[in-house]
């Protein structure tokens, strides 16, 4: 019996082909579908026969095990208590895209592989699919990964049941694995990333900034300190807020006192704080009080990591316990340049310290 394929637009797939094949991954059923490095080969976790039929068919032992795909970023912390800034920096400079990493898994001594795919088909078929959703590239063991679906069917076709073929895959080699369980970080199959793409990251640090709107403080805080360590790449600099719900830009005011330092905040788009964000930072500098203690009702074992951006600053006797940086949003012209003024103070500091 020949497998049936399913023609399915690459950028815009049809949903009623995600949803019947999804159906069949639940009934135990194996589909092969693209994505953007090669096309895949897609079993349920849960169900021993479909996990016994894929090993089969690949012709894989016990002891080699399978990526598990996600479809979002934050998927990845009901799969593994690793919680390493280093993990949320690769998954959010690459994902989606094609990185799998390896990571501890819940189970003791247990390591997992974790994937976000690049492709609109990959992306909407793990979401339907409503079960752990392992894959492999879709080829026999020692032969190369396929680029089409023709490709795949060539030593597969008869012996899964499903394909989806939504045209070449992109970039045409497998991911690049890289286990974080070593110290160094060491990647176990380069792909389109490689060791000194990984190399570099684990040395970058993150210095996050957080306000309300991301469209102030955080703002001001954020070019001073990317003005003040002039060219060095071994540090990101991004700046969020707490009550960020539409993307905006930088305020009037605040562009205008930092143009006066020499900046250009024209092109600021505020961002929400998030949890993948949150996590990757190796410092979290705050305003005020209130936004420390809601990052940490969010997420709470980062505590470690947060401060007042005034605890930087050297303030005068007697005004040690005034470490809040008051909002100018609607206030005075003078009101910014103090607000200015407060920020950078604390900036010149921790420059120092990085």
């Amino acid at each position: 019996m020949k497998t049936r394929i399913i023609t399915i637009h690459p950028e815009y797939p049809e949903l009623d082909k995600i949803t019947h094949c999804a159906k069949v991954l639940r009934q135990g059923g194996l589909v092969v579908f693209p994505t953007e490095t090669v096309y895949g080969l897609a079993a349920d976790l849960n169900n021993k026969q479909a996990m016994h039929r894929l090993r089969e068919v690949k012709k894989r032992s016990d002891n080699k095990p399978f990526a598990i795909l996600v479809a979002r970023h934050v998927d990845i912390m009901n799969m593994t208590p690793f919680r390493e800034p280093i993990l949320f920096k690769l998954i959010d400079k690459y994902w989606p895209g094609p990185l799998t990493v390896v990571v501890p898994s819940k189970e003791e001594n247990g390591t997992i592989g974790l994937r976000m795919p690049d492709h609109p088909v990959a992306l909407k078929l793990v979401d339907a699919a409503a079960c752990p959703f392992v894959a492999t590239s879709a080829n026999l063991e020692g032969q190369p990964p396929p680029k089409t679906c023709q490709d795949a069917l060539k030593d597969l076709d008869g012996v899964v049941d499903m394909a989806l073929d939504g045209g070449p895959s992109q970039v045409g080699v497998a991911s690049s694995v890289v286990d974080l369980t070593t110290s160094p970080l060491k990647l176990i199959r380069a792909g389109s990333i490689t060791q000194q793409d990984i190399d570099k990251l684990s040395r970058q640090k993150t210095i996050l900034f957080v306000c309300t709107g991301n469209s102030c403080r955080s703002v001001m805080a954020e070019y001073l300190l990317k003005k003040m360590l002039g060219t060095r790449k071994d540090v990101e600099v991004v700046s969020a807020g707490t009550g960020v719900y539409l993307h905006s830009h930088a305020s009037y005011e605040t562009i205008e006192v930092l143009k006066r330092e020499g900046m250009d905040a024209s092109s600021h788009r505020s961002q929400g704080v998030n949890s993948i964000l949150l996590k990757k930072a190796d410092l979290i500098l705050v305003m005020t009080r209130t936004h420390r203690q809601q990052i940490l009702d969010k997420v709470p074992e980062i505590e470690k990591r947060v401060y007042l951006l005034r605890e930087f600053a050297s303030l005068p006797k007697g005004f040690e316990s005034d470490l809040d940086i008051p909002d100018p949003i609607g206030k005075s012209h003078v009101a910014y340049e103090e607000c200015l003024w407060m920020i950078k103070e604390a900036i010149v500091k921790i420059v120092k310290l990085i």
